[in-house]
């Protein structure tokens, strides 16, 4: 079995729901104001622990009533927090998140994420065997020390690029996993994509970024699924149907259940299927880090879709 370190972001969640979201210079009265645990290495570190995996998490947290709380929080996920720091340079990284109708929009500050260097993702040692997931709420170049000392020692790379930013090509090189959603898809590709658009258009974008056959390319759809590149041949997983009421942690939940699943030494097409299983429970809870879903879960909802599908099968027609 391997294990799954995750470099990344650590993050209070500021969530307000509203019924609408406010037009530029309007106030509008929301419903609540919720605290979560969240940041996107957080939220991957915790779904792959809570689905099994052995999990380190590096990352930094500022010295501060909300640092405490996250860490004690990371700590009874099972997650290994030996590579997790405190800075006094810095607040712990904060999220602002306004909810309608299960969407979202996010303003992140940082903070002490800002802070997370090379000389971090240096300390841990990783073997073959392990897969190493970090994602753009830390600095590139930390990033980038990481997948190549993740390389070196043989292990497999999942680049979650968001949110949306401008990066080096040979970022790009480091991850034999890519995984993004069409909007960041339309971003690195200066493809104006759709919701609604046919899967042949996002299969020409994604033809756009696969620098060879090797490198694995999944993008999650929302409600249409996913579509996945593997050895240069496009796959689609579509989705479940549920009633969402917060997509905040969907996207995570999907990266840290891929790379729970690899370390447990499945195959990728086993891995994605069983990622958007565990993406379908998440999205029905309100929250990013608390709404993972446990093994078990996940697992009872692939037997609830197994048996849904043999009995259709034994219909006659």
């Amino acid at each position: 079995m391997g294990r799954v370190f995750v470099a990344g972001s650590i993050n209070m969640d500021v969530v307000a729901t509203a019924k609408r979201y406010p037009r530029i210079g309007e106030t509008v009265a929301g419903d609540a104001v919720l605290y979560f645990p969240g940041g996107k290495g957080a939220n991957q570190a915790i779904a792959a622990a809570k689905l099994g995996a052995t999990t380190t998490l590096i990352g930094r947290l500022g010295k501060d009533a909300f640092g405490g709380e996250l860490k004690a929080f990371l700590a009874a996920q099972g997650i290994d927090l030996s590579f997790v720091q405190e800075t006094s340079d810095a607040h712990t990284g904060t999220a602002v998140i306004t909810v309608v109708d299960a969407d979202n929009t996010i303003v992140v500050i940082p903070g002490a994420n800002a802070h997370v260097s090379v000389a971090d993702v240096a300390a841990p040692v990783l073997t073959k065997g392990d897969i190493a997931v970090s994602q753009f709420e830390i600095p590139l170049p930390t990033i980038s020390a990481f997948f190549e000392r993740a390389r070196a020692a043989g292990a497999t790379t999942i680049l979650n690029p968001a949110p949306a930013i401008e990066f080096d090509a040979g970022m790009l090189e480091l991850a034999d996993i890519l995984i993004l959603n069409e909007s960041e898809l339309g971003f690195f590709t200066e493809t104006e994509l759709h919701g609604t658009d046919a899967p042949a258009r996002f299969i020409e974008a994604v033809r756009s970024l696969q620098s060879g056959k090797d490198k694995i390319i999944c993008v999650t759809l929302g409600k249409r699924g996913v579509l996945a590149f593997i050895n240069g041949e496009p796959l689609i997983v579509p989705s479940r149907t549920v009633n969402a009421v917060d997509t905040t942690g969907a996207g995570d939940c999907f990266v840290g259940a891929i790379a729970a699943q690899l370390a447990g030494r499945k195959s990728i097409r086993e891995a994605l299927a069983y990622a958007n299983a565990a993406a379908s429970i998440c999205v029905q809870r309100m929250g990013a880090a608390p709404s993972m879903p446990t093994a078990a879960e996940v697992e009872a909802v692939i037997a609830e879709s197994h048996e849904q599908r043999m009995q259709v099968a034994a219909k006659p027609t």
